[in-house]
């Protein structure tokens, strides 16, 4: 999955909104179809969403389509997945998942919708989030999975997961630095490289944006899940790969592709052993992060 710096929710019954996030400048966004969708107009959430995908893959291919999905204990799930599994979805958030049976059912379902929509088997991603107390215990197992391609930690104020565990929030994240970290080595230890955080909610609060941002970015996460548009010029900005970076990126795919012109799997580079796994990173974040120039054409994603 390609490494989105900010992940905008937009609920998936506002389908004029998709545009304004769209605009806002968005990375990807998530349609919601559970918490920010009254019960009455889950069906007509549905039936936005999957106008959403098809809209945003015709006039936004660059913009990442990830829907959140209803619980499996929920009489919701099967009819979403029936609506919103199709061209230009990348990925499903999956919210309150205990352990990697959950996954394991939602993979089963997702191939069967796969196959009805005539999309290739694998191609719809989950990214589970770590919203509950036994989520977070049985992290390792969760993340291993072959169709988990990212991780969402959360760390909100008043919401499940402090309900869950009992923590009082606190700006400064001291409470949920355990609960975060975890997250990070469950996703490391399963080789997902994009982990992403959710989320700040004082839509006034700017500089307190920007210190979650950063403090998490330090930690390991790459992206930022948000509720508000004017959210996204921070986090983007924060989470962007400065040029030092990817230039080092650039110099360890030539360094790599040298070596493997010489007949050579792995190449020591900077002091460090780099193979196929470390080149393919680099490839992945030089593509999504360069911008075009005049001889260098915009990636396709």
């Amino acid at each position: 999955m390609l490494p989105y710096r900010s992940w905008l929710f937009v609920p998936a019954h506002k389908g004029t909104w998709v545009d304004k996030a769209v605009k806002a400048g968005a990375q990807a966004l998530i349609l919601d179809l559970e918490d920010a969708v009254p019960e009455a107009d889950k069906p007509l959430a549905r039936e936005v969403a999957a106008e959403s995908i098809d809209h945003l893959a015709a006039d936004a291919p660059e913009v990442g389509v990830i829907v959140r999905v209803n619980a499996l204990d929920t009489p919701h799930f099967g009819a979403d997945l029936e609506a919103v599994v199709r061209p230009g979805l990348q990925a499903l958030l999956l919210p309150k998942i205990y352990t990697d049976h959950d996954i394991i059912a939602f993979d089963a379902l997702v191939r069967h919708f796969e196959l009805r929509a005539g999309l290739e088997l694998g191609t719809v991603g989950l990214i589970p989030s770590f919203e509950t107390a036994r989520g977070l215990v049985n992290a390792e197992e969760i993340a291993r999975h072959p169709r988990v391609v990212s991780l969402m930690a959360a760390a909100a104020k008043d919401a499940d997961i402090s309900r869950e565990v009992g923590f009082t929030w606190t700006p400064e994240g001291l409470e949920t630095l355990y609960l975060r970290s975890r997250v990070i080595l469950a996703g490391r230890a399963a080789g997902i490289g994009h982990i992403v955080v959710g989320l700040w909610q004082d839509i006034h609060d700017l500089s307190g944006l920007r210190g979650f941002a950063e403090a998490n970015k330090q930690l390991g996460f790459t992206g930022q899940v948000l509720i508000h548009p004017s959210h996204v010029e921070t986090v983007n900005e924060v989470y962007a790969v400065s040029e030092k970076e990817l230039d080092r990126y650039q110099a360890m795919v030539d360094a790599y592709e040298s070596g493997a012109a010489n007949g050579q799997g792995a190449v020591l580079f900077e002091g460090e052993h780099i193979d196929l796994a470390h080149a393919q990173n680099a490839r992945k974040i030089l593509e999504f992060n360069r911008k075009p120039t005049p001889d260098r054409k915009e990636p396709t994603r």
